[in-house]
Formats: C-alpha cells, structure tokens, sequence
C-alpha cells in the first residue's frame, strides 16, 4: 500500500465535542491547574539552584521531576486549551507526532526517575553513615541521565514504528491529545507488531515499580528496627512525599488499564486528564507540604527579594 505523504495528513482530535459545555468547564479548570504546574514546579527549580541547603541528591533529583513535568504538561496542554474553543479540532501529522513523542518521553522518563528517587531514600535510610560517599555528584548525574536516555529511547523506539504506519481515510483520534496507542489504530494495514511493541514498552514502564517496591521493603524492615518512636517517625516522613508521589502516580495508571473499559469512553479520557495534568500539578505541593528545608529555603528567597524591592 502507498503511504500518504505526511504533509498531507491531518487528524482530528474528538475530546469532548458532544459535550461543548463540559469543554468550556474543562478549559478553565485546566488552564488554572497549567498555571499552577508552571508557577509550582519552576519555584521548585529556582529553590533547588539558588539555595545551598537543597544542593543534595534528593533535591537534584526532584529538580529533574520538576523540569520533567514542565515539558511533559507543556506538550500537550496549551493546544488542547485551543482545541477546547474551536469546534475543528484538527491537528497535522508532525504536530502530533511531536506531541506524542515528547509526552511518551517525559512518562517513560519519570518511571525511571521514580525508581532513582527511592534507591536514593533506600540509601539515606539503610546505609545514613554513608550516603554522601555512595550518592556522589558523579553517580547522580549518571542516574537522571540513565532516566532521560531509557526514556528518550523507549519513546524513539515506538515512534519510528508508529510513523511508518501507512494512515488513509477518515484520521479521527478519540481522545484530546495524541496518544500512540489511538494513533497506531489509524493506520490502514494490520498493526498487531505495533501493539506487541507497545505492550512490551508498557511492561518495562512498569518494572521501576518492582525496584520501587523492592527499595521500600528494604527501608521498612530498616525503619522497623529502629527503636525510638521519634526515630522512626523522622525516617517515615523522609520517605513520605516519594511514596506518596509514586502511588498517586502508579495509583492512576494502573486504574486506568486494569479497569473494565467502558463503551462510553468519556470517563477513561478524563480519567487520562487526571494522570495527564493533576499529577504533576501535586508533584511539588506533595514535596513542599511539610518539608522544613523548602519552606525555610522559600522564607530565604523571599526575604532577599523583599530587600532588593525596600
């Protein structure tokens, strides 16, 4: 069969459009929440660079989180607030190839990042005497580099198979963003290969889970042996904000294909916002909400710049 040439294919992207009114209700709530992911994660960047307490692995890794959330929320949100007030909701074929890719990306990316972040609590709490010589600069920057490279090269893998797919006919995608699986139903030739691919993408997404897991029965049987209550109190609410992070995280996922699916796919698509945008909206109101370093740094910053106003 002969491949329609790129530059002439356009798809559509369904979202809500039989429910106009939920659209324009969607469109202000996801507005607000972009602002926040913005506003939230980028104070949580400039916090980690200007403020000499956070320059420790735990922060260097949230750091990369919420540079990764930026982009992630970024590729997909501002043309999907567009699309909420236009009744054609079209988008071309390398725009949604971007779209997809980058967003695959920052998912596969922050799997692996997850796992990072709680081999480095497994560290801080089994091994505290040394921490500082097993989490050196050196094998941090190996480790988010390994994050984005597993990330970018699972993502590149299933995009170059996607985008050799032959596409025809009527290019409708029901969802509101492009999402590979959706995209890879288009095409006019069998795709079992595609969907194999992707489902073994899928499974190694998950296998920073079992490490996740692995870690965290690890700091428990530590954390149990300790035997001040104060003690292990201290060393639980170190562990908290990841764990809770990577339960809201793996929590929607799994949920969302665990789940029976129903013939009205509207409640999986929000289902998807909810993953898509409100995850990385709590990322850091998760980290900053009870941690004495980022308000203190936080109080720090505001006061120099209520000095240089005065």
């Amino acid at each position: 069969m002969e491949r329609t040439n790129w530059t002439e294919i356009e798809f559509i992207l369904q979202g809500l459009s039989e429910y106009p009114r939920a659209e324009k209700f969607l469109f202000v709530m996801c507005l607000v929440m972009y602002l926040v992911i913005l506003l939230g994660n980028s104070t949580f960047i400039v916090l980690t660079l200007l403020e000499a307490r956070l320059h420790i692995p735990m922060y260097f890794f949230l750091g990369n989180l919420s540079f990764l959330d930026i982009w992630y929320t970024s590729s997909f949100i501002p043309s999907m607030l567009i699309h909420f007030l236009l009744e054609k909701k079209t988008i071309s074929f390398t725009r949604c190839v971007v779209q997809m890719s980058v967003s695959y990306t920052m998912g596969s990316t922050e799997c692996v990042l997850l796992a990072v972040m709680a081999y480095d609590r497994y560290v801080a709490i089994c091994n505290p005497l040394r921490y500082s010589i097993i989490m050196g600069k050196a094998l941090c920057i190996q480790m988010a580099a390994l994050s984005w490279g597993l990330g970018f090269l699972n993502s590149l893998t299933e995009t170059v198979l996607a985008i050799r797919l032959p596409f025809c006919g009527k290019n409708i995608i029901n969802h509101f963003v492009c999402e590979i699986l959706a995209f890879v139903k288009l095409a006019c030739t069998d795709i079992s290969f595609n969907e194999i691919i992707i489902m073994l993408g899928n499974v190694i997404l998950f296998s920073p889970l079992l490490l996740i897991c692995i870690s965290y029965i690890f700091i428990l049987s530590t954390v149990l042996r300790i035997n001040s209550a104060e003690g292990r109190k201290k060393a639980f609410s170190t562990c908290s904000a990841h764990l809770t992070v990577v339960i809201v995280f793996y929590g929607t996922i799994l949920f969302m294909y665990m789940k029976p699916k129903s013939k009205d796919s509207a409640f999986d698509k929000l289902i998807a916002l909810f993953y898509g945008i409100v995850t990385p909206m709590l990322n850091p109101i998760i980290y900053s909400l009870r941690n004495t370093e980022v308000h203190g740094a936080m109080r720090k910053l505001m006061s120099r710049h209520w000095f240089w106003r005065k």
